[in-house]
């Protein structure tokens, strides 16, 4: 069993993130692929089909000698982009709800000791929440995305002179640090939107009682290497396509029909079939940052490290 409220270091925070799923990785995915696998495998069929459709618009030759094909492509099938757009945007918010609130509902369970938990009990989570979910929707939404996007923005226009690169780089695993902060606060403790956004930034670079040191690296450090990670697994997948599609096109004879639309036949196939797959796999391993930033989250609580700690002295004698 994991200790959630305790002092963690950056080694422990890879090692304790990899140990919670070898003691509940099967319960934590059977529950998660029963909550949120419907909803994955309609946002991977919607985005792959729109994909396809979409390149092979791009790729499409304009046969009929029109000038602006591809514009009138989109001009004759405005409603159903409309209606196909709308319903990807609705499934993809609901799927970041589910796939961010998750790992938060489940951490929590198990931080207050218990050892098997059931889907049910999640979506009871989910149910008795639902208004604060909304109030935080509404908060990520009109608040805390667009400072994010001129902090981004601003950071890439500094990219000319070299500096915007270091801070993008430590921007990036700082802001998915705030943003899981301000979920695991808002529902782990009492506090408000804005209580739980102030100490989400906050805790980031102090501890509550301000006299230790700062645990910025130790956090920042350990979301780049999950990251990482992450991007290396998911990357296989990416450029296993990517050869195959390149290697049909150097390796064909041109004979027109393939030029026109690449991604047609086997090769197309293929390439949207590892394509799905790799967005199945990056759902799935975020977690692995998601369990990890719920562990720097923990770490952060120091106000209940004392408390968890005698309430396990207290049980002693009552297990023995």
């Amino acid at each position: 069993m994991i200790q959630f409220y305790k002092k963690r270091d950056f080694g422990t925070f890879i090692s304790d993130s990899f140990n919670f799923f070898k003691l509940y990785g099967k319960n934590y995915f059977k529950n998660y692929i029963l909550i949120n696998g419907l909803l994955l495998i309609l946002m991977v069929t919607v985005v792959v089909f729109g994909y396809k459709e979409f390149f092979s618009q791009i790729f499409g030759s304009n046969l009929g000698g029109e000038s602006y094909y591809f514009e009138q492509y989109f001009s004759e099938n405005s409603g159903m982009l409309i209606t196909v757009g709308l319903l990807t945007f609705l499934l993809f918010m609901v799927l970041m709800i589910v796939n961010y609130l998750y790992p938060v509902f489940y951490l929590k369970r198990i931080a207050q000791g218990a050892e098997k938990i059931k889907a049910d009990e999640i979506l009871g989570d989910f149910k008795n929440n639902a208004g604060r979910i909304a109030k935080l929707c509404l908060g990520m939404i009109f608040i805390v995305t667009p400072i994010i996007l001129f902090v981004v923005g601003f950071s890439y226009i500094l990219i000319f002179i070299i500096i915007g690169f270091f801070l993008i780089l430590l921007l990036y695993p700082t802001i998915f640090n705030f943003t899981t902060f301000l979920m695991y606060d808002y529902f782990n403790s009492d506090r408000g939107f804005w209580e739980s956004l102030s100490y989400a930034l906050r805790s980031q670079f102090s501890y509550p009682n301000g006299s230790e040191k700062s645990p910025y690296w130790k956090y920042w450090g350990a979301a780049f290497v999950m990251f990482i990670i992450i991007y290396i697994v998911t990357s296989i997948f990416t450029f296993i396509p990517m050869i195959f599609f390149y290697g049909s096109l150097l390796t064909t004879t041109p004979d027109g029909n393939f030029e026109q639309n690449p991604f047609t036949g086997t090769v197309g196939i293929l390439f949207f079939v590892f394509y799905g797959i790799s967005m199945l796999l990056s759902f799935f391993l975020s977690n692995l940052m998601y369990v990890n930033a719920g562990l720097m989250y923990y770490d952060s609580r120091t106000d209940l490290h004392q408390k968890v700690e005698l309430a396990e002295i207290d049980t002693i004698g009552i297990n023995e």
